[in-house]
């Protein structure tokens, strides 16, 4: 019978969040192009952004915390070195851990929405490359080729046979961003209401070219 260690239970874990992350981010996306089709779809849709707005800061911040500390147990638990596109993503990530948390706090979706956005989608878009290096055979590493150097194109662990350490970068990344796009600032109500004024009062607006009736 096969030992499941502590550390097999935590990665699986982390794979199963990751799996949920990207259905997450499938459905808001698949919820967005709907919404575009009617204006009854994107009064619902409008609806939906209303909902995931208090929360979305918090849970963005959650996401990164979870994807900093995950990436320094493997590290410093399990001894698996990161490579140099690891690296990278960290840059991307930690200073996320924390600035999610002071934007969190602070309730500043502005800021977050104006600056951590690049932040985030750099990392996604790092981590995507960094997978595919993984998986697509022959493929040229631009890192982890010298002597002594971690390779980059090789998976530490497979969990489901394609869940690797990118790939839980990535959908932390994605979730990421996905939230802070899907909350809305302040100036989108208002926006929203200044739209709806508007159309009320070209409803109500006589037509200047009606002729006036005859008493």
């Amino acid at each position: 019978m096969a030992v499941v260690t502590s550390s097999q239970v935590i990665n699986t874990g982390y794979a199963v969040l990751a799996l949920f992350a990207d259905a997450l981010v499938l459905l808001i996306v698949l919820g967005f192009i709907l919404s575009r089709t009617t204006p009854a779809a994107r009064e619902r849709w409008a609806r939906v952004r209303d909902g995931v707005t208090p929360f979305a800061l918090h849970v963005a911040w959650i996401v990164a915390v979870l994807a900093t500390f995950g990436s320094l147990f493997l590290q410093y638990v399990e001894h698996f070195d990161p490579c140099e596109f690891c690296w990278f993503q960290r840059i991307c990530m930690y200073p996320l851990s924390l600035l999610l948390g002071i934007a969190a706090f602070r309730g500043d979706l502005q800021v977050a929405k104006r600056y951590f956005i690049g932040l985030s989608s750099v990392g996604a878009l790092l981590a995507i490359y960094h997978y595919q290096l993984e998986h697509v055979p022959n493929e040229v590493s631009v890192c982890g080729t010298g002597a002594g150097d971690v390779p980059c194109n090789v998976a530490v662990f497979n969990i489901f046979g394609f869940i690797s350490v990118p790939f839980l970068s990535m959908a932390a990344f994605l979730l990421i961003t996905t939230l802070l796009l899907m909350a809305r600032r302040v100036d989108e109500f208002d926006d929203d209401e200044d739209v709806e004024v508007i159309e009320g009062a070209a409803d109500g607006e006589p037509d200047s070219d009606a002729v006036p009736a005859r008493a």
